[in-house]
């Protein structure tokens, strides 16, 4: 789990299907689709297939740091 300083964060889904999280959402991602997470968004994601789960990603503006979040800060 973790968020990015400053930056959108984007993934557009290649092949599988996974779900991503946030504390307050879970969205199942499929391919095609694209996922924005917002600046200082806490993010995570699970494969919960078989198959696995590629997606491309690129953060705009690029991320002035990456914080990683405790289970217990959520």
């Amino acid at each position: 789990k973790h968020y990015h300083v400053g930056s959108h964060h984007f993934f557009v889904i290649l092949e599988g299907e996974g779900f991503i999280f946030t504390p307050e959402s879970k969205h199942r991602l499929k391919p095609g689709e694209l996922a924005i997470i917002e600046p200082e968004e806490v993010h995570w994601f699970e494969n919960d297939s078989e198959v696995s789960f590629k997606f491309i990603e690129f953060w705009v503006p690029p991320p002035k740091e990456t914080i990683w979040v405790d289970e217990n800060d959520i």
